[in-house]
């Protein structure tokens, strides 16, 4: 069966994430399996690089998805694009190797989040930024984020109280940008826990505050303890920046 790659943007404002669930229609990967069903005529899945969660968005989504019979790229993205919701785009679309996994083949991610410094209320990016007006100590929170990054057991940053599969993940790296009253903190590695870049702000934010010393870090990875952490930040200040395929 030929087998497809298909990478998307969207605003998960309105959705309960990424992946489908029995209890709700309202999720990005339902509305796309629906669309691509109707179009192709055929039942589709399409599987995530990501499950990203309710109200965190996508700057880059990439999924996979076969079909019966081989279809033309172009023109089926120009209809997608017709027939999806406006705040789920279809970027691209072409065929894929065999192999090919949206999950399975990736290497790397990076997620941004985006905090709000000035006091000036700015509306048009109220979806997509945290609200945090104050003075941050960026330094104490680049000292903070050089502990984190490596490969390590990241328990003590996930929501998941029961993890049955191993919690140890590359953060390759953690990059403090400041642009026009606004804070944005990368956060790049092979993979991510449940609420783990969420868990991981908000512990970096309270060190920018002088809440936490830098060097907490190192004992709250070694605790393995979730409740050594800081909060969850909400989820509209996430975006799903880029996926990685290859070395």
């Amino acid at each position: 069966m030929p087998n497809y790659k298909l990478t998307l943007s969207y605003e998960g404002t309105r959705y309960r994430g990424w992946q489908k669930q029995g209890n709700t229609g309202s999720t990005v990967q339902e509305k796309l399996e629906g669309a691509l069903s109707r179009l192709l005529a055929e039942p589709i899945e399409a599987a995530g690089c990501g499950r990203t969660d309710a109200g965190v968005h996508a700057r880059r989504q990439v999924c996979s998805f076969r079909t019966a019979k081989a279809v033309d790229c172009a023109q089926t993205l120009a209809r997608l694009r017709e027939v999806l919701p406006e705040d789920i785009g279809a970027l691209s679309l072409e065929q894929a190797p065999p192999r090919f996994h949206a999950r399975l083949s990736c290497t790397g991610k990076t997620y941004c989040y985006r905090v709000r410094t000035d006091e000036t209320p700015e509306v048009f990016s109220r979806r997509f930024v945290l609200p945090y007006p104050g003075r941050l100590d960026l330094d104490a929170m680049r000292e903070a984020a050089a502990l984190l990054t490596g490969e390590r057991d990241f328990s003590a940053f996930c929501s998941l109280k029961n993890m049955k599969k191993s919690a140890v993940r590359d953060l390759r790296r953690i990059e403090l940008r400041e642009e026009e009253g606004e804070l944005r903190l990368f956060f790049a590695g092979d993979g991510f826990l449940y609420h783990m870049v969420r868990i991981l702000t908000g512990t970096l934010l309270e060190v920018g505050l002088g809440l936490r010393d830098p060097t907490e870090m190192t004992a709250i990875l070694a605790s393995r303890d979730r409740s050594l952490a800081g909060p969850t930040a909400p989820a509209q200040g996430l975006t799903l920046w880029e996926i990685s395929y290859g070395k």
